[in-house]
């Protein structure tokens, strides 16, 4: 069976736009070099479904088939799926974790220490102030001394535990802020609700919206920064969502958006919300820090009410410690105005009683909490930087490739050219010069 002298100009033209979507694919590569969240795409070829030749094509009297060239099967992204599970779920332990770091920081920096503005240096001025009294009894100086450094005492431990409960307060607020209905997630969950509609538009359409893809898998990235982030495929391109391991789904499988409340996040919810959490809990680290402050308060208090035989402090917490006592005396019961016996009680707390290493304990306690949020908060960090350098590796556009598949590409492309200048030239000998004389 003859084959249509046109057969190679359709041939040579399918590789021609072959070639050129190769090109076209590698430049759109190059100019999202340096987009966040672009994957890098590659144009998927394969050989044209052949021309079958009836029996009698060949000399032994078979049928064969005749290739008819290269076709684009895909525009396809190059991206690694599991690679993305692993950086969604490290970045959530990241965020998780250097918020508390960032929380803990601030706890540890309103207790100052060490330092002269620590309550440690604090307490050992106001023991000081107490010696001095016991070796000056009928001092008004020493007498202002005492008074004056147990209100710096109780002002110190006032200041601290409203700066814990005011550091629980602002975790509590940026749940709120996150949650907000004119905040990230809902903003984010809304994007995320109107590229399923596209991407699922354009899929029924047979079509592939990788672009559309890129944008939906860089704000699932973002959320799981925010949040513990878990997808579902629903088919047909669209994706529902489930956030910070509420109920219902933050994006459910009719793609409607359904925003958490505050009282549904717990730390285990993740991310940046499960650190806030946690600081704002009740039950939390920082809760806990309040609880021992007020140990060290009560402490104190007691302490030195029974040493000086009254009501030298009042409250029992750090945040309502004060001072009750007007002016102190140094003598004891029976002793005359120059007795020392209550002073010398006193000043005897700064080894016989417990405020001080009660104090240590817990000046101990938030430290360590500090530094191992800090280690947990690097740990994860390093974590997720290496697996978004392994998806990368994957995802990402290599300059170097590129420009190789420019060269493989335009290469390709030339011989295309030179395959379809023969043939047109070929059909023009045939068509146009076929019978002439003298040719």
């Amino acid at each position: 069976m003859p084959i249509s002298s046109f057969s190679g100009l359709n041939l040579s033209l399918r590789a021609l736009l072959a070639e050129q979507a190769g090109l076209n694919t590698t430049a759109h590569n190059i100019a999202n070099a340096n987009t966040v969240g672009y994957t890098r795409q590659e144009a998927v070829l394969s050989a044209t479904t052949p021309y079958q030749l009836p029996a009698g094509a060949l000399q032994n009297g078979a049928g064969a088939q005749l290739g008819q060239g290269v076709d684009v099967l895909a525009y396809q992204r190059v991206r690694d799926q599991f690679s993305d599970l692993q950086f969604r779920a490290q970045q959530m332990t990241a965020g998780q974790q250097s918020t508390l770091a960032q929380g803990l920081d601030q706890a540890q920096d309103l207790l100052a220490e060490p330092g002269d503005s620590g309550l440690q240096s604090m307490m050992s001025k106001f023991f000081d102030a107490w010696d001095t009294l016991a070796a000056n009894p009928t001092s008004t100086a020493a007498q202002n001394a005492v008074i004056g450094q147990a209100k710096t005492i109780t002002d110190q431990l006032n200041a601290v535990a409203k700066g814990l409960t005011d550091l629980q307060a602002n975790a509590a607020g940026q749940i709120s802020g996150l949650l907000d209905p004119s905040g990230p997630v809902k903003a984010k969950a809304d994007e995320i609700a109107k590229l399923n509609d596209a991407i699922g538009q354009a899929t029924a359409l047979g079509q592939q919206p990788n672009d559309l893809l890129d944008r939906r898998d860089q704000l699932l990235d973002d959320l799981s920064k925010i949040g513990s982030v878990s997808v579902t495929d629903e088919g047909n391109g669209r994706i529902s969502v489930g956030f910070a391991g509420v109920t219902p789904k933050l994006v459910d499988a009719t793609n409607t958006v359904n925003l958490p409340s505050a009282s549904d996040i717990t730390s285990a919810s993740g991310g940046t919300l499960g650190g806030l959490s946690d600081l704002a809990s009740p039950t939390g680290t920082i809760a806990g820090f309040v609880t021992d402050l007020d140990g060290v308060a009560s402490n104190l208090a007691t302490s030195i009410n029974s040493a000086y035989g009254s009501a030298f402090f009042s409250g029992t917490t750090a945040a309502t410690i004060a001072v009750a006592a007007t002016s102190v005396t140094a003598a004891g019961a029976g002793e005359g105005a120059g007795g020392n016996a209550l002073a010398l009680a006193v000043a005897a707390q700064r080894t016989q009683g417990t405020t001080l290493s009660t104090y240590a304990a817990f000046v101990t306690s938030v430290g360590s909490a500090q530094a191992g949020a800090d280690q947990k908060a690097t740990t994860a960090q390093t974590l997720a930087a290496a697996i978004d350098d392994r998806r990368q590796s994957v995802n990402g556009v290599s300059m170097d490739e590129e420009m190789t598949n420019l060269v493989k590409f335009q290469r390709g492309y030339q011989a295309a050219s030179r395959a379809f200048s023969t043939m047109d030239d070929m059909l023009d000998t045939l068509i146009n010069r076929t019978g002439k004389v003298g040719l």
